[in-house]
């Protein structure tokens, strides 16, 4: 493998999101697995740095490393397409589009690939009344997503009308936008997209009530299952459905897709579509890469390879 074409690379990390601290560890990890192949790499913190250390910087490429709002909503994006400079990817659109949970699932629903009962919340204050009418009309359990924001960030379980509104209210605190889900009762899964290929599937499981910050990143009782155990058949129905979501949005290069399989009736249901996933110690794409026999350091660099995409 030739280095020489990726130039002087400057990785993007921490930013001003929810998910900074998160940022800063894929930041470093990144930063090292490139050093570690002999590529030039120098980090970047927008919120220490600015963004004008970027341009300063002198660099030919970026490896985007941040996660969430102004790293994973076409911000950043747009930024580095004004300064000419190629990087990690979906672009702009795509970016924008996958970082907001409600306009995906309408995307996907009119194509006509499965997602759970939604609704969204943007105005005013829910009663004790209106919660308990939802809950009425999404089978008495919800699953509450402020809409732009990873991580599982103000994510709660509600099956009654008081959780409801509290959770709502929580999730306020994150996005004026709220969505209410329907609660699908079955088993995680994710998918990681690499340059249009889908990695081994994962499995998720966990103690917690569902796959929420803490078992992310804090708990040491979360357990990632790859193989996840599906027989040929599902894994091959479930990249299939990751692949073509994926692109649905206009997504490039690399991220992931997380879905729900429904205990009941072993149905697929899509989640949402992660742009710039995760890269720590405990993250999923490393996970599958390493079970298709990828090193930390190739899986790094595989991204990077993203940057060469051309953009409209």
């Amino acid at each position: 493998m030739s280095i020489d074409k990726f130039g002087k690379v400057a990785v993007l990390y921490g930013g001003h999101s929810a998910e900074r601290d998160v940022s800063l560890r894929s930041g470093k990890a990144v930063h090292s697995a490139l050093n570690a192949v002999g590529i030039d790499a120098v980090l970047i913190d927008p919120k220490v740095d600015g963004l004008e250390a970027i341009k300063n910087s002198q660099c030919d490429r970026v490896w985007n490393a941040l996660h969430g709002r102004g790293g994973e909503d076409g911000v950043i994006q747009a930024h580095l397409q004004l300064l000419g400079l190629p990087y990690t990817g979906s672009g702009v659109m795509a970016s924008a589009i996958a970082m907001d949970k409600l306009r995906t699932k309408l995307i996907w629903q009119a194509m006509g690939y499965p997602v759970a009962k939604h609704r969204m919340l943007n105005t005013g204050v829910l009663s004790i009344e209106q919660a308990a009418d939802v809950l009425v009309d999404m089978n008495d359990c919800v699953m509450v997503k402020p809409i732009r924001e990873g991580s599982s960030v103000g994510m709660a379980k509600a099956n009654n009308a008081e959780t409801l509104v509290e959770a709502v209210n929580s999730a306020k605190q994150y996005d004026r936008e709220v969505m209410l889900e329907q609660w699908i009762d079955g088993d995680e899964y994710t998918v990681s997209i690499l340059n249009g290929k889908a990695l081994p599937s994962i499995r998720v499981k966990t103690p917690n009530t569902f796959y929420d910050f803490q078992a992310k990143y804090q708990s040491n009782t979360t357990e990632y299952l790859c193989p996840s155990g599906l027989n040929a058949e599902d894994e091959a129905e479930l990249a299939e459905l990751s692949q073509v979501a994926f692109y649905a949005l206009g997504c490039e290069g690399w991220g992931r897709v997380d879905l729900m399989r429904e205990r009941s009736s072993g149905n697929w249901y899509l989640l949402e579509v992660n742009t710039v996933p995760g890269m720590t110690e405990t993250s999923l794409v490393p996970k599958a890469a390493k079970q298709s026999g990828m090193s930390f350091e190739e899986l790094v660099v595989a991204v990077l390879e993203t940057s060469f995409v051309e953009r409209n």
